[in-house]
């Protein structure tokens, strides 16, 4: 079978669990024997090579789109300029400073996306479906997100294949705007996912919430967990002398790095946990660093900044040693998430969660049994957690052989695919889902 994934480009300048999801499906549907390829939009998919990308061409250049949504000069801008702002470089500065991840600002832009061909991307949506007609020529074509639902119609008419769309923390970008633009996005995508023969959730709870959001039919959605290539990550026993908690995330504030910075200043005041150190890695954009300076000078104040590592690369090398140096890991996402890939890689490396109870973390961390929860998502309450875990080595240490063990059952990329792959025949060969 033929398969396109087009997916949203990254830059590689912070950790991105949906990309790694991305990338997992695409190198395990090619490992089963499949034609598979990820087809980037707005960026490259990672400019330091820690995620394999494909030859095609970027579409959708984020500078590009930006231009010529936002002033009409661009509008009609000849070729030449066109290449020079999708060049290497240009995307390189652009996904350095990392505006295209935050919503503010991009409200009007993903309305215009999500129409499709009546958006003002109409000539690049079609510079798209030509290039699939031609070079691609696929049996499927699986979207990243919903927020590319736009794409849909057009693929399914001109192309006369079906169209697969994940669901992952979509909520997350649209909820961050104001009531306006939320009620015209929501009311936009539902309208969208009429275009799409499957879509596929990736906890019990996400799919809960987008069918309430987006008017999703039950006969239409499906729940397949991330997978993960276990190979790549190699267990260890947890660390005790002395313990160190982890975290792994893009570093701002939606995921609770200050929260977590927070917990670890109170759990340093007591004399018991005086020698636990904090190690942090997975990166930010330009428009985090004031956040992080901010966390940075708490830390300073405290006295406590040279119990605290900030680890630049996030590459496989670096996450193994990484993983193989702390105790536990808690990435506490103020409202949660869809799924949480590093979850998935935490537990592959032998290291338990301490999580809050929010999205689908109490989700993994139940069919897992590799960690524990905790409520409401404060600071006090996640030192608390902290002392009471680090307070058992014996519980930590059950915890990391039952989320080892869950991984290598479960939550493999061929595992996961194999159900991906069942969605994708009954779409293209017309069997009732």
């Amino acid at each position: 079978m033929k398969i396109v994934n087009i997916v949203p480009g990254f830059g590689g300048t912070f950790y991105c669990g949906n990309c790694l999801r991305d990338s997992g499906y695409t190198k395990s549907l090619i490992k089963l024997g499949h034609d598979a390829i990820m087809l980037p939009i707005y960026l490259p998919l990672n400019f330091n090579h820690d995620v394999e990308a494909s030859e095609t061409p970027i579409f959708y250049g984020a500078v590009n789109i930006y231009l010529k949504q936002n002033f009409r000069i661009f509008k009609n801008m000849p070729l030449w300029l066109e290449r020079f702002f999708n060049s290497g470089p240009i995307l390189r500065y652009a996904a350095k400073k990392a505006g295209s991840t935050r919503t503010e600002g991009l409200e009007e832009m993903t309305i215009s996306m999500l129409n499709g061909m009546e958006g003002k991307q109409n000539i690049e949506l079609q510079e798209l479906i030509d290039f699939l007609k031609v070079h691609e020529k696929p049996d499927v074509v699986h979207l990243s997100n919903a927020l590319l639902l736009g794409l849909a119609k057009q693929i399914r008419e001109q192309l006369k294949i079906p169209v697969v769309c994940s669901l992952q923390d979509e909520d997350v970008w649209v909820d961050a705007m104001n009531d306006f633009y939320q009620k015209k996005v929501w009311n936009l995508m539902s309208e969208k996912a009429k275009d799409v023969d499957a879509f596929i959730a990736v906890s019990d709870y996400y799919a809960a919430e987008m069918k309430r959001k987006m008017l999703i039919p039950d006969e239409k959605m499906h729940v397949v967990h991330i997978g993960i290539d276990v190979e790549l990550y190699k267990p260890s026993e947890p660390v005790f002398n002395p313990p160190v908690i982890g975290y792994l995330s893009r570093m701002y504030e939606e995921h609770g790095f200050g929260l977590l910075i927070d917990a670890y200043l109170k759990l340093k005041q007591n004399p018991k946990f005086k020698e636990v150190k904090l190690k942090l890695i997975g990166g930010y954009t330009a428009d985090d660093k004031k956040f992080v300076n901010k966390q940075i000078k708490k830390l300073k104040k405290a006295g406590v900044h040279h119990d605290v590592e900030f680890i630049e690369k996030f590459d496989k090398e670096s996450l193994s040693e990484f993983f193989s140096k702390v105790t536990l890991l808690s990435v506490p996402v103020l409202k949660g998430e869809a799924f949480g890939t590093y979850q998935l890689e935490s537990l592959a490396c032998g290291t338990p969660l301490v999580q809050p109870a929010l999205g689908a973390f109490p989700e993994i961390i139940e069919k897992t049994g590799g960690g524990v929860f905790y409520e409401p998502n404060k600071p006090e309450k996640l030192a608390e957690k902290w002392t009471e875990v680090l307070s058992n080595p014996t519980k930590i240490l059950e915890m990391s052989k039952n989320g080892r063990e869950s991984i290598l059952e479960n939550y493999t990329n061929e595992v996961l695919t194999k159900q991906v792959l069942e969605i994708y025949e009954k779409v293209v060969f017309g069997e009732k889902l």
